[in-house]
């Protein structure tokens, strides 16, 4: 069983950047896409971004293109979400999961599973 753990969290203030990470423990990390979601208090679970197993594939939500990118380095077994120009509107708790479907990197979070605690993302205006 992989367990996930996300740190990298934090306040910044808008136009501000955070690298978000995620590391794994256990077998399987380096053979499966992952993604990161978020949530903000009294709204669904969102989409932010996707990657196969290698990095030469990602998925991003047309809300964040451009100004995220997600990235992975399978030998420390770490995902990662570098957030610039940050807005408002992504204050959220962000969490990172594995693609239950080894290539699939859409945007449907029921397809994904083995999910971390999460760390929380502030943005101030």
């Amino acid at each position: 069983q992989v367990q996930l753990v996300e740190s990298g969290g934090g306040l910044v203030q808008a136009g501000g950047s955070l690298r978000l990470s995620c590391t794994a423990s256990g077998r399987t990390f380096s053979n499966s896409a992952m993604g990161w979601f978020r949530q903000a208090p009294g709204k669904e679970c969102e989409f932010v971004a996707a990657i196969n197993w290698s990095g030469g594939m990602t998925n991003y939500a047309d809300s964040v293109k451009g100004r995220f990118t997600i990235s992975r380095d399978n030998a420390k077994a770490t995902m990662y979400l570098q957030m610039n120009s940050l807005k408002p509107e992504a204050t959220a708790a962000y969490y990172c999961a594995i693609s239950r479907a080894q290539f699939y990197i859409g945007s449907d979070h029921k397809a994904y599973g083995n999910w971390g605690q999460g760390t929380q993302v502030t943005v101030s205006s």
